[in-house]
């Protein structure tokens, strides 16, 4: 009798210990929802309807299952990269194949990834790439950055500029968008790659980092971590976590990004030089298990995001509208949201977000959303295609 009153016992205290370990993991998980009303944080699907739609939706190209990245050349033409690994030019509605890409690693969120043009592309053609890459010694693949020139319908010129490691057979966080700012480097994003607890407070290793590098692939002799031992020179900041938007701002002149938090804490950031922006060490999200990734959502020198989402969006791609053609969206954010399936548009006060309001409802996993030369907004939808949103006359 006494044997089994104390195995019942250790039994009860076992339990009891799973439940208190529970109860504190809820506790923290309250608490970071907690702090994000608290510091004036959207509440849950605290995101707006239009009070009426301004624009029609336009189907402007069809038949490409997972469009990533899309850019505008100056015939009018366009170019699109499926993450299967196809490169497409459409012209007037007409897609053609271009031949020579880069053989892309195509597992999970791997495959052909975003495109960019060098400022003076009118002059030197240059078109940048990022993709996941098998390059390298180890399994898997790597995010890596290329630029090309298209001569008729093949790349032509291919050069790898930048081609992370140490490879690895996870199939998630390659980041990926590239950007110019108004000095000629390039700027691109590379995530943690599921390695959260490694790579991204490390400047000796790729990953969970934003770079910077000069249009050739050099690095900038004024690199924050250029002069250090064993450090990745191209590193620009540090402890992101997945950034998938990149945009210079045009009137602040300043480099924003967005990345993926993880269930919750999505973020929006001024990029600075040298910047730490904390991950995982500090965060407004938690596992996807529920439990707590860290009860720290700030700590000295580690940046604070502008604006963050509670619950996670998924965001991916980013504009700045400038176009006369939405007058009423002028100095607006757009994100595409993968969890919603919508576009957000965001309204700015200076640095801080005031209102959010969700279009293109339920139209799909927005990948990527650009302003064209010619005004209009287009958004990249997987198994879609890309739409236009025409605004109504």
């Amino acid at each position: 009798m006494d044997l089994i009153l104390k195995r019942e016992s250790l039994v009860y205290l076992r339990e009891l210990k799973i439940d208190l370990m529970t109860f504190k993991n809820a506790i923290v998980a309250v608490a970071l929802l907690i702090t994000a009303s608290a510091c004036g944080q959207n509440k849950p699907n605290e995101v707006n309807l239009p009070k009426e739609e301004l624009f029609t939706i336009e189907t402007v190209v069809e038949g490409i299952n997972n469009p990533w990245g899309m850019v505008f050349l100056p015939d009018g033409s366009m170019l699109v990269s499926d993450k299967e690994g196809a490169l497409i030019k459409v012209t007037q509605g007409v897609k053609t194949d271009i031949s020579n890409a880069p053989k892309v690693y195509v597992r999970g969120q791997g495959g052909l990834l975003d495109l960019e043009l060098h400022p003076n592309y009118a002059k030197n053609g240059w078109i940048y790439i990022s993709y996941a890459s098998e390059e390298g010694n180890e399994k898997g693949g790597h995010t890596a950055i290329m630029r090309a020139k298209l001569k008729g319908n093949s790349l032509v010129e291919n050069e790898v500029l930048y081609k992370a490691g140490p490879n690895t057979t996870k199939g998630q966080h390659f980041g990926s968008r590239l950007e110019f700012d108004q000095n000629g480097y390039l700027y691109f994003t590379i995530g943690e790659r599921g390695d959260r607890d490694v790579n991204p407070q490390d400047i000796k290793r790729d990953g969970g980092k934003i770079y910077r590098i000069n249009a050739d692939g050099s690095i900038p002799s004024d690199n924050p971590f250029v002069g250090i031992e064993g450090a990745k020179t191209a590193i620009y900041t540090y402890g992101n976590r997945n950034p998938q938007g990149l945009i210079y701002h045009p009137i602040r002149k300043e480099m924003w990004a967005h990345e993926h938090g993880p269930r919750g804490g999505d973020e929006l950031n001024i990029i600075k030089k040298g910047a730490n922006y904390g991950w995982p060490v500090i965060t407004y999200g938690i596992n996807y298990s529920g439990t707590p990734i860290t009860d720290k959502t700030s700590m000295p020198d580690m940046e604070q995001p502008i604006h963050f989402w509670v619950p996670s969006i998924a965001p991916s791609g980013m504009a700045y509208v400038t176009s006369d053609k939405y007058p009423s969206w002028k100095g607006n954010l757009l994100v595409g949201s993968l969890s919603f399936k919508y576009l957000e548009r965001l309204e700015l006060d200076g640095t801080k977000v005031i209102y959010r309001e969700k279009l293109l409802a339920d139209i799909g996993r927005v990948r990527c959303v650009r302003q064209a030369p010619d005004g209009f907004i287009y958004a990249a939808v997987e198994g879609k295609g890309i739409v236009k949103l025409v605004p109504k006359k």
